[in-house]
C-alpha cells in the first residue's frame, strides 16, 4: 500500500495572507498635511477661512486648471511688511540729518547747510510721496484692517450673532510690537503736523523749516520738547527693531521648538534686538537732545517766524 504524502507545509505566501485573508501591502509615506487643511476634511468655506486666518495661500482654480490666488491676510501682511522697508529709507536719512549730522559737525547751523542738501531727496514732489507718505498710510491701514478681518473671521467662527456674543469673543491679541506702533501713531502725527503741515498752512511753505526750528521749541518748552521727543525715537526705534526682526524671523518666540538650546537661543535673541534698539535710540538722542535740543533760541525775524508758529500748537505757545 502506498505511503500517504505528508501535507505541505506552508508557503510564505500562505503566511502573509493571514488567518483572516489578509494582505501584507507596502508601507505609504507619513502623511504631512495636518488634517485641518486637507481636501475635504471641512467644508470649502470652513477650510478656506482657516487657511486665510494662518496666512497660508488660498489656492482657486479655473475650468481649464490655471490661476491660483492668495487670501487677505497674506495680501495685507505683505502689504504690511514692504511698506516698512520703503519707510525704512526715509528712517535711515532722517537720522542722519537730525542726529549723526549735528553729532557730528557739533553745530546747529553747519548741519543745516547738510539738511538744504540732502533734505531735497526725500521731499521732493515725487519722493515724499512714494518714500514717506505712501508706505507709513500702507502699513497703518494695512495693520488696522488686517485686526479687523481677524476680529470679523472669530466673530463668524464662533457664530456670534447678538452683541452679547460678541462681547464675550475676545479680540485678536496685540502684540509688544503692535502696542508700540499705536502709541507711535499720535506723536508722529503730531510731529508731521508741527513741521510739515503747519508751516505750509500759515507761511505758504516749509523752507524755514530745520534744526533751528526744533531748538526754538527746546529753548521755550523744554520739558514737553525732551519728553516728546525722547518718546518718539524711542517707541519709533524699539517699533522698528522689533518689526524688522518679526519680518526676518529673528524674534525668540520665532526660534524652532526643536532647538536644542532653545531656552539660551531666546534669550540671545532677546538681549541683541534690545541691544541694537537701546544702541541707536541713544545713539539718535544724542544727536537730537544733545545738540540739536540744547542749541537755544532763534533772534531776529526768523524766530519772529518761529514764535508765530509755535503760537499755533497746543501746550507750546511761545511765553
Amino acid at each position: 500500500m502506498a505511503q500517504q504524502a505528508p501535507p505541505a507545509l506552508p508557503t510564505l505566501d500562505d503566511e502573509e495572507a493571514g488567518v483572516m485573508g489578509l494582505t501584507e501591502v507596502e508601507p505609504s509615506p507619513v502623511e504631512e498635511t495636518p488634517n485641518e487643511f486637507k481636501e475635504g476634511y471641512f467644508p470649502v468655506d470652513e477650510k478656506r477661512e482657516r487657511q486665510e486666518e494662518f496666512g497660508l495661500p488660498r489656492r482657486t482654480t479655473t475650468i481649464l486648471g490655471l490661476g491660483g490666488s492668495h487670501g487677505p491676510v497674506w495680501w495685507l501682511t505683505r502689504i504690511q511688511k514692504y511698506s516698512s522697508y520703503a519707510f525704512g529709507i526715509f528712517a535711515t536719512f532722517h537720522i542722519a540729518n537730525t542726529s549723526l549730522i549735528p553729532l557730528a559737525v557739533r553745530s546747529v547751523p553747519d548741519a543745516n547747510r547738510q539738511l538744504l542738501l540732502t533734505r531735497p531727496y526725500y521731499q521732493s514732489t515725487l519722493a515724499e510721496p512714494l518714500v514717506v507718505a505712501l508706505p507709513l498710510v500702507a502699513h497703518i491701514t494695512s495693520g488696522i484692517v488686517l485686526r479687523l478681518y481677524r476680529r470679523r473671521q472669530a466673530l463668524q467662527r464662533y457664530g456670534a450673532e447678538t452683541q452679547t456674543d460678541k462681547r464675550s469673543i475676545p479680540w485678536p491679541a496685540l502684540s509688544g510690537t503692535s502696542l508700540l506702533g499705536y502709541a507711535l501713531l499720535p506723536l508722529a502725527s503730531f510731529h508731521v503736523w508741527s513741521t510739515r503741515i503747519l508751516p505750509v498752512y500759515m507761511h505758504g511753505d516749509n523752507s524755514l523749516i530745520n534744526l533751528s526750528y526744533i531748538s526754538h521749541g527746546f529753548a521755550n518748552h523744554p520739558f514737553i520738547s525732551f519728553a516728546g521727543f525722547s518718546a518718539l525715537v524711542g517707541m519709533g526705534v524699539w517699533h522698528f527693531s522689533w518689526g524688522l526682526a518679526q519680518w526676518m524671523g529673528w524674534k525668540p518666540s520665532q526660534v524652532s521648538a526643536y532647538s536644542e538650546h532653545k531656552d539660551l537661543e531666546r534669550k540671545r535673541r532677546w538681549y541683541v534686538i534690545n541691544g541694537v534698539a537701546a544702541a541707536v535710540a541713544g545713539l539718535w538722542l544724542a544727536g537730537g537732545l544733545g545738540v540739536v535740543g540744547r542749541a537755544g533760541k532763534t533772534v531776529g525775524w526768523i524766530g519772529k517766524e518761529f514764535d508765530e508758529l509755535y503760537s499755533k500748537v497746543p501746550f507750546m505757545q511761545t511765553p
